[in-house]
């Protein structure tokens, strides 16, 4: 059994995002220690809550520099909702700017749409040659945001989505995997795609 690490840096709710990796088949540790981090096999980063709240968690346990570290040597790196906005250069929340980590280019604002937040189970698009949704490529999955990244990272594979306009919805770069839905409420599709991922992260 492969070890993951989920990266506590104080969010909400990340027991939820533990016992779905564990029901993925891996030994998972909640940690924030570098030491441990740095032993596991797979490091998921989940995110609730305002885009400037996650990054100084992530900032306050010195978490910023070790999710660059494990993309920078293409360690399996998984990033659930925030945690997918802040992969991204800056998060524009209320007309406040706040800078990401900034694994790729690009902005998350608000979404434009009738209905905010976007929640609920939508279909997403994903490309024909992606390993994260191998399998559960028609599947539905749980979302709930407000704001999302529109333009997609260059270089990467791109999975969409659309409440009001199209926006990212997933986004794969080498072992570097993230989601703006979040896998560990979204059943059976979740479960799958989370499977994916620990596969991934062991070679399988």
């Amino acid at each position: 059994m492969k070890r993951i690490a989920v990266l506590d840096y104080g969010a909400g709710n990340i027991r939820s995002a533990v016992r779905a990796a564990e029901a993925a088949g891996a030994e998972v540790s909640l940690t924030s220690d570098p030491d441990v981090i740095d032993s596991a096999d797979g490091l998921l980063v989940p995110g609730v809550g305002a885009y400037s709240a996650v990054m100084s968690g992530l900032e306050r346990v010195g978490a910023v520099d070790i999710i660059r570290s494990w993309h920078d040597q293409q360690r399996p790196l998984l990033g659930i909702c925030v945690g997918l906005q802040v992969f991204f250069s800056e998060g524009d929340e209320h007309g406040v700017r706040t800078a990401g980590i900034g694994l790729w280019t690009g902005a998350v604002t608000a979404l434009k749409a009738p209905v905010v937040p976007h929640m609920g189970w939508s279909h997403v698009s994903a490309p024909a040659e992606s390993r994260m949704f191998a399998g559960i490529e028609d599947e539905m999955f749980y979302f709930v945001h407000s704001y999302a990244a529109t333009a997609a990272p260059e270089n990467t594979l791109v999975t969409t989505a659309t409440h009001g306009g199209t926006f990212v919805a997933a986004v794969e770069d080498r072992t570097t995997w993230a989601a703006q839905f979040h896998p560990e409420k979204s059943a059976a599709a979740g479960a799958g795609l989370l499977r994916n991922w620990v596969n991934s992260a062991t070679g399988s």
